[in-house]
């Protein structure tokens, strides 16, 4: 009985990106909810609200960068559901432990907002992108193993996609890597990343990665 109940079980493509669009959705609006405006009780001027404002950058750097890092994942994993004929009880579990990681990046950002010059909180956040990557990469290896993929994708599409996604990883790691001289220059790294990744397709020479 359950070797039938496997055959069938976890098999909609559909339900899985409408679960997924979901709590990207959710992850991503949460991360806004950590951007408080400045209380009221500390500002008597024109001036007050922009150092007010100013402090929080250390919160908006953080929340735009993980819009972002959601952004390329849901890219991401949405390609790959385009590619499949179909899923079955493994995939769906592979990508609702992808989704688990997206739901915790709402957690990740907001420790490194509140101790954005601390190598424990960066760690903690690029540890969360490893997880997505290292999902999202397990997902694709599966459904190919499993011969989910459409007829038509052939193996370098195939090879493309595992490639994005590992480059993508090793630069991350890189960029956590540079904490060793500062968090600031992590957070650089990184978003010069994202914004490759964001807008490379669009660069000669660059839409290979």
């Amino acid at each position: 009985m359950e070797a039938k109940y496997n055959l069938f079980a976890g098999g909609s493509l559909e339900r899985l990106a409408a679960l997924s669009d979901g709590v990207f959705a959710v992850a991503m609006t949460l991360l806004v909810l950590d951007v408080h405006v400045p209380e009221v009780h500390g500002v008597h001027g024109e001036g007050d609200l922009l150092r007010a404002l100013a402090e929080l950058t250390t919160r908006l750097i953080p929340w735009v960068m993980s819009f972002m890092t959601l952004g390329i994942f849901w890219v991401g994993q949405q390609t790959q559901l385009n590619l499949l004929a179909r899923s079955d009880r493994h995939l769906a579990w592979i990508h609702l432990a992808f989704l688990l990681a997206v739901s915790l990046t709402p957690f990740s950002t907001a420790l490194l907002a509140q101790f954005i010059t601390f190598r424990v909180a960066l760690i903690v956040y690029w540890l969360n992108i490893l997880a997505l990557g290292a999902l999202l990469y397990a997902g694709w290896k599966y459904a190919r193993h499993a011969q989910l993929l459409e007829a038509g994708v052939s193996d370098a599409t195939s090879a493309a996609v595992e490639r994005r996604i590992v480059v993508a990883q090793m630069l991350y790691a890189l960029g956590a890597a540079s904490c060793a001289l500062n968090t600031y220059a992590s957070i650089a790294f990184i978003v010069v990343v994202q914004l490759n990744y964001a807008i490379a397709p669009r660069i000669r020479g660059l839409d290979r990665l």
